[in-house]
């Protein structure tokens, strides 16, 4: 049986062995059900995942739960990067999108803003923006929400 406390610790124990391995774990989603448990695993880091670094994450994650027992119904474990499409969580995944236009929600004291704009660079934890008289400096943990907005 799959219930919510066993859920908690699939994600502890996966994003213990995602950061052992040197990656962020961004997003962890569990759908399906007892017939088949479909778990969805999505990892990060400053330069980028590729097919490797997700076959090495799935790899540990599967041995782990199958050693532990984790999982006690038929499951597919899905490893990969968030995408473009996902909204961005870390302060890490900025850095490979520099130079590529954003939309961001933040907060300026009170107020909630919107803004889209290209990121030119990041310092500390302020991200810059490129405006026509200059940047807009928006501090990392005032943001809300952020994407990078495709551009074909």
């Amino acid at each position: 049986m799959f219930i919510v406390m066993e859920k908690q610790q699939i994600h502890s124990k996966i994003e213990e062995i995602v950061t052992a391995l040197g990656f962020v774990l961004i997003d962890l989603a569990f759908r399906g059900d007892n017939h088949l448990r479909i778990v969805e695993v999505y990892i990060d880091n400053e330069n980028g995942i590729t097919t490797d670094d997700c076959e090495r994450a799935s790899r540990a994650i599967n041995e782990e739960i199958q050693l532990k027992g984790l999982i006690e119904s038929n499951y597919r474990l899905d490893v990969s990067s968030p995408g473009v499409d996902r909204p961005i969580k870390f302060l890490l995944q900025y850095r490979k999108h520099i130079n590529r236009k954003f939309e961001v929600e933040y907060k300026d004291g009170e107020e909630i803003k919107k803004y889209i704009g290209k990121l030119i660079r990041l310092e500390d934890e302020d991200l810059f923006f490129a405006e026509k008289d200059g940047e807009l400096k928006i501090n990392f943990q005032n943001i809300l929400k952020a994407k990078v907005l495709i551009s074909f």
